[in-house]
């Protein structure tokens, strides 16, 4: 194949769609990106307009073509990459979407899964989907959204709805409607899917009340499902690679032997590590995944998510208005040696792994008279590494094996105040890749394996280079007594909104 062709990736993410050209040594041609509104239509839901995150991946995608001068037939394949859980329901005939999107942050059924919670059905959930009952998933989403549009719940009997996570939705409009799928990594995140069977559960259809004919069909990560409408951008070229954000940013972080981990610090942050061909079960409070599927031949991850990681560093800019970038805030934490006693718990929308809190809220402890701008920016930073090491030790404990080396990206892993941080608090190195985009590219590799663009999994490898490595400075005596006040901060943020209501 001609080195002079090139992979576009879709990564439809939280805040923005962007589309990203990539070359045959994994290096960027061009980039367009587009933010999207956030709608917050009462505390604690968030949606997205279906029809807008289309029309700015769209968008996109011609924008990076044009940027890097290219025509459509230099595209040999299109890889998409997607924010995960997030929940479409739509019209197959007329195309439109019943309701906005919910988001994966989005705490609407709370309720609902705590009572399912005590009538003793989380067992059950956790021992077929690996996932927890919690409302971050799409089943209990795609329930709402029956139970609570006019006219949905019957449609859907009808089988004249369809559902999908963004992956679905952005592949079905790409095909010229003609598509209707999903792959296994984006499937093992809705509840609906039965981990052990590789197919969606008619026990978990049945709790939540979804007809199967709304779904997708189950695909891999790495083959061609259908090809590019003529009329968009790029025309005629493969879709070959579909996988959620977390699991291509694993991939695209050449993390293929077990024990590998990469940690995205993203809006949330996401920590993955590849456990191989066995579905390891958490004992832990984390969450067993699909990693990816290649051919007949799956591989798997354990899972913690942060709800609130790097969105923790907008909200200082764009709620309290303490600076004006983030560039500006690493500034300031950089000019403190510590957060002064301060500790920040950004539990905005609850908590995730390991502590599954949907009532937890943000607190602000240890604040003094001397408490200033630079300490506050300091604890924002230390709550996303404090957060993340949460998660590390749960993986430690579940798969037995201890942690050599971080590999990290998403936007905050720009901050190297904060990667310091991090590398102090595990004790382990932090490396920064050189190429940051590693979901894009993780999606960029699925495509280009499905069509012949890169040989192998090594030849992958071998591609990976490291731009920073972050060594411990600190000793742990040091780390102890920040790890045990961020613990007495976290007890005191937990339970809050359910003790209010009492």
């Amino acid at each position: 194949m001609s080195k002079h062709k090139y992979i576009l990736a879709f990564d439809q993410g939280t805040t923005s769609s962007r589309s990203i050209v990539f070359d045959h040594d994994g290096h960027v041609a061009a980039v367009a990106q587009k933010e999207f509104h956030q709608i917050y239509p009462k505390p604690g839901w968030v949606e997205h307009d279906p029809m807008e995150i289309w029309s700015s991946q769209s968008s996109t995608a011609a924008e990076a073509i044009s940027r890097a001068d290219l025509t459509t037939d230099a595209i040999a394949a299109v890889g998409v990459t997607n924010q995960r859980e997030t929940t479409v329901v739509w019209d197959k005939h007329t195309g439109r979407p019943v309701y906005n999107a919910i988001v994966w942050q989005d705490r609407r059924t709370a309720d609902y899964c705590r009572k399912l919670k005590q009538d003793g059905h989380e067992q059950m959930v956790t021992e077929k989907t690996g996932l927890r009952l919690d409302p971050y998933f799409s089943g209990t989403k795609v329930r709402w959204i029956l139970e609570n549009v006019d006219g949905a719940r019957k449609k859907a009997e009808e089988g004249r709805l369809l559902m999908g996570t963004v992956d679905t939705w952005l592949i079905w409009q790409l095909t010229g409607r003609k598509v209707h799928v999903t792959d296994v990594t984006n499937a093992s995140r809705t509840l609906l899917y039965n981990l052990e069977k590789d197919d969606w559960d008619d026990d978990m259809l049945e709790l939540f009340g979804i007809p199967r004919s709304m779904l997708p069909e189950i695909k891999s990560c790495s083959e061609i499902y259908g090809h590019v409408q003529h009329n968009l951008y790029p025309g005629g070229a493969p879709i070959a690679g579909i996988a959620g954000d977390q699991h291509a940013a694993l991939f695209g972080q050449a993390c293929f032997s077990p024990g590998m981990a990469k940690n995205t610090y993203g809006t949330g942050c996401f920590l993955l590590m590849n456990m191989g061909e066995k579905p390891v079960r958490s004992k832990n409070n984390l969450l067993t995944t699909v990693a990816w599927r290649i051919g007949d031949k799956t591989e798997y991850a354990l899972e913690g998510s942060v709800f609130i990681g790097g969105a923790v560093v907008q909200w200082i800019r764009d709620e309290l208005q303490l600076v004006r970038t983030a560039q500006e805030l690493d500034r300031l934490a950089g000019s403190v040696e510590n957060a002064g006693g301060l500790f920040l718990v950004p539990a905005f929308a609850g908590l995730g792994a390991p502590h599954w809190d949907p009532y937890a809220r943000g607190a602000a402890l240890g604040i003094t008279r001397g408490t200033n701008r630079a300490h506050i920016c300091r604890a924002a930073l230390e709550s996303i590494a404090f957060q993340s090491a949460d998660l590390i030790a749960a993986m430690e404990k579940d798969s037995g094996l201890s942690l050599k080396e971080l590999r990290v990206d998403g936007g905050a892993c720009r901050s190297d105040p904060l990667l310091q941080f991090q590398a102090d608090l595990l004790q382990c190195a932090v490396l920064r890749p050189k190429c940051i985009e590693t979901t894009a590219l993780g999606a960029a590799y699925l495509a280009g394996l499905a069509v012949g663009f890169w040989e192998s999994r090594d030849a992958i490898r071998q591609s990976w280079e490291t731009q920073s490595t972050f060594e411990p400075k600190r000793s742990p005596e040091e780390m102890t007594p920040l790890r045990q006040g961020w613990e007495k901060a976290l007890e005191r943020a937990k339970n809050w909104e359910e003790a209010a209501e009492e």
